[in-house]
């Protein structure tokens, strides 16, 4: 046999060695040596399993929980989230687990969460987002990160805080507005809950493209102050550094639909939900908003008085909050409390496991009592902040809570002056984690006008 065929011979063996020996340096050797650095820490988690770590265990966990119904009941965190509740009770607030085998620190503890969220652009950056998230999304400010991130996140900063935000409201009443006179066919019959909040997305939707129309054909010379408005005016921008392109214009509006629809459409969907099986609290809201507005229009300047409402908000946000979790990313070995993490360890920060610890809300933790927010989050919260946090805390926290607050005030105030809510017998109660908490067969609500009119 010559050289060379020994050579031919040779080389798939040895590159099948090489490949050999990094499998099992990726999926076996980096795993247990990453789960004894964490456990001589302190922080245990369910046994790595060769190459598909727990997600088997977790998937049928998730199947098992989402394949029936539960009661009517707010303690939702077992069904949306199972693996999660069960590591919690099992090993402890803080736990290893595996996602194939990449190493993944589960952190539900409100004092870790709040510090971790606290150096998301630092110490804690969010990890490159998935094919999912990227497709849904683009580059726009969910998923962008360094450099990019920043810039877009400035322009957002400006497009939803003090004037700017103001400026909608125009858009957001006349939607409402439009929305409920299609109700006035629904009275004392059933409809989706789903329903009152995608109506409200859809004619804004439709205002935006009405305004692009009339400066395409001169009818108006500005396409406005609000966040579209805002974009169009940066992808114009004669400074190069500040311009947007093309590219980002357009993903800046999927994040502003896909985001924002899913955000608010979530709050406002369980909203509805709770006060159609709290009457009481939908008649001290009802009340409210008549002391406020009477049979008015909500207005900018007086929505903030709206109290009663924003404690209903607080506490929906703590049961159903849009959010379960959120990726982080450390990658060079930092100290977190008193913990030291390795390199390359990928923290899931689990906020809403907070929301339901009886720990932190006491024994009527999974009941629906917005009096706990009466004295303002920080109140209610100990001044424990990582405790409540349902659009996520410091830099990176979601840029248009204050907006889909706004928008579930006034579209409730306005649906309060002119029906009383209750639950459809059709309801079937199955929350399941998607993009945000959504209702797995819908709300179905029956509508009633509190005038002859309407």
């Amino acid at each position: 046999m010559s050289a060379l065929t020994k050579l031919a011979t040779l080389f798939p063996c040895c590159f099948i060695l090489v490949a050999f020996v990094k499998l099992l340096y990726d999926y076996l050797w980096r795993p247990l040596r990453l789960q004894h650095i964490m456990s001589s820490q302190g922080i245990k988690g369910p046994p790595y399993t060769f190459i598909h770590g727990n997600n088997k265990e977790a998937a049928q966990m998730t199947m098992e929980a989402l394949s029936k119904p539960m009661a009517l009941r707010h303690d939702i965190f077992p069904r949306v989230q199972p693996h999660v509740y069960s590591c919690v009770n099992r090993y402890g607030r803080n736990y290893l687990a595996w996602d194939g085998n990449r190493p993944e620190l589960v952190i539900t503890e409100p004092e870790l969460v709040n510090e971790v969220l606290k150096h998301s652009v630092t110490t804690f950056p969010k990890r490159k987002p998935t094919f999912f998230l990227t497709g849904l999304f683009g580059n726009g400010l969910v998923t962008a990160l360094g450099e990019k991130w920043v810039k877009q996140r400035k322009l957002a900063n400006y497009a939803f805080h003090g004037e700017s935000l103001k400026n909608m409201t125009p858009a957001v009443i006349a939607s409402v507005e439009t929305m409920l006179e299609k109700w006035k066919g629904y009275v004392g019959k059933e409809i989706e809950s789903e329903e009152l909040s995608k109506g409200i997305q859809d004619c804004v939707m439709k205002i935006v493209k009405k305004r692009e129309d009339k400066v395409e054909n001169g009818e108006a010379n500005s396409f406005g102050n609000d966040f579209l408005g805002l974009l169009v005016k940066a992808y114009n921008d004669p400074d190069k550094n500040n311009r947007l392109s093309v590219e980002d214009l357009v993903d800046e509006c999927k994040t502003f639909y896909f985001a924002g629809q899913d955000t608010v459409n979530s709050l406002l969907a369980w909203m509805v939900f709770l006060l159609a099986i709290h009457g009481d609290w939908q008649e001290k809201a009802r009340r409210e908003v008549f002391e406020i507005f009477g049979n008015q229009i909500p207005d900018s300047e007086d929505i903030s008085k709206l109290k009663i409402m924003t404690m209903i908000i607080y506490e929906t946000l703590r049961l159903y909050g849009p959010s379960i979790g959120m990726m982080r990313r450390a990658e060079r070995e930092v100290r977190l409390g008193k913990l030291v993490l390795p390199a390359n360890l990928d923290l899931l920060v689990v906020h809403s496991a907070a929301h339901h610890d009886p720990q932190l809300w006491g024994d009527e933790v999974h009941l629906f009592k917005p009096e706990r927010f009466a004295e303002g989050i920080a109140k209610a919260i100990n001044y424990n902040v990582g405790a409540f946090c349902p659009f996520g805390l410091g830099p990176r926290n979601c840029v248009g809570m204050n907006f889909a607050i706004t928008e579930a005030k006034i579209a409730l105030s306005m649906i309060l002056q002119r029906y009383t809510i209750s639950l459809s017998p059709a309801y079937v109660h199955s929350p399941i984690p998607y993009i945000t908490v959504q209702p797995q067969h819908g709300i179905q609500v029956i509508l009633e006008s509190l005038h002859n009119d309407a």
